[in-house]
């Protein structure tokens, strides 16, 4: 398997299913980038991937927070969930100045929405994430996903789908 990994789901519960199943191949100071318009299901993803994770409560969206943390279960291969919405900031020195970076080093996972915006600022680690709503979908629940990865993510196209590969075999290289 080579990245791109594509793959659709039809409902925000299988969504949330693909992210659960991605976070646990991730491990702390892994940072995920959520890419997509608005709409696209960045946030439904953030609630599956902390769910698994064993993040209690709410998951919502840190427009206007920026960033909010969660403490992981103790399950769970870090100790916080970092979930940062960078839709707002203005330039890739303000993302660097949420210092993300830094937080993640400490036992943390991130989780970035308009990951796009923020990768300069994050380094060359990543498992980048893009939602799409297609253009011929018969319903707003439908979603295509496309997976990369780039530094150490890069080789690990082959385990990522394997923990896909149940998904009704909706995964394409």
């Amino acid at each position: 398997m080579t990245w791109p990994l594509t793959l659709a789901t039809d409902s925000p519960d299988a969504t949330r299913d693909v992210a659960a199943r991605l976070a646990s191949l991730c491990t702390s100071g892994d940072v995920v980038l959520l890419i997509g318009d608005l709409g696209a299901g960045k946030t439904v993803f953030a609630q599956g991937f902390a769910a698994a994770l064993g993040v209690a409560g709410p998951v919502t969206s840190p427009t206007f927070a920026l960033v909010r943390q969660y403490a992981c279960g103790p399950d769970s291969p870090a100790e916080t969930l970092i979930h940062a919405d960078v839709y707002r900031t203005g330039s890739v020195s303000e993302v660097a100045d949420l210092a993300l970076a830094e937080m993640v080093e400490d036992e943390a996972i991130a989780l970035v929405e308009w990951g796009d915006v923020a990768a300069p600022a994050l380094g060359d680690d990543a498992l980048e994430i893009t939602l799409r709503v297609p253009a011929h979908a018969a319903s707003t629940d439908e979603r295509t996903i496309c997976i990369s990865g780039r530094g150490t993510w890069s080789g690990r196209a082959g385990e990522v789908a394997k923990v896909l590969e149940s998904m009704s075999g909706r995964v394409a290289p």
